[in-house]
């Protein structure tokens, strides 16, 4: 079986050899061995590589995604951590569309001042009242999980 060296891995993923000892030191990946002074990795590194770098563009920490990895090196998938990301994902999918509008609004606007103009005016009130959901939504999940104290 052939190995791939860091640098190897580097080359193929985009992640520098820096953060793939540092994802080794926190025991996201394993390497096999040594070829001198250069990790080597099994190629089954480049997809572990792969849904470590899923799991930070949909906002998991190093932390979690390692969790996701558990001591033996397995997939474990927390279903309703996955779901509450993807409802996450959803609110600023919807809070990012209001911005475009509202911002391809201000650039295409013909009125003498864009606070004078009631599709202006409507986009904002959207975009206020979506900040304000979502700061109770923040506040109620962050009461939800406080510790109690003795």
């Amino acid at each position: 079986m052939k190995f791939l060296d860091i640098g190897e891995v580097a080359e193929r993923t985009g992640i520098s050899p820096s953060a793939l000892r540092y994802y080794e030191e926190i025991k996201l990946i394993r390497s096999v061995g040594r070829h001198g002074l250069r990790r080597q990795f099994d190629a089954d590194v480049l997809l572990k590589l792969s849904l470590i770098d899923l799991g930070r563009l949909a906002g998991f920490s190093l932390a979690e995604i390692a969790q996701m990895f558990g001591q033996d090196g397995q997939l474990h998938l927390p279903r309703a951590d996955l779901h509450a990301k993807a409802d996450e994902l959803e609110r600023q999918i919807a809070n990012l569309r209001v911005l475009r509008d509202a911002l391809r609004h201000v650039a295409d606007c013909s009125a003498p001042t864009h606070l004078e103009c009631p599709s202006f005016r409507k986009l904002m009130k959207a975009a206020s009242s979506r900040q304000i959901a979502d700061r109770r939504s923040r506040k109620r999940a962050a009461n939800s999980v406080r510790i109690p104290h003795d």
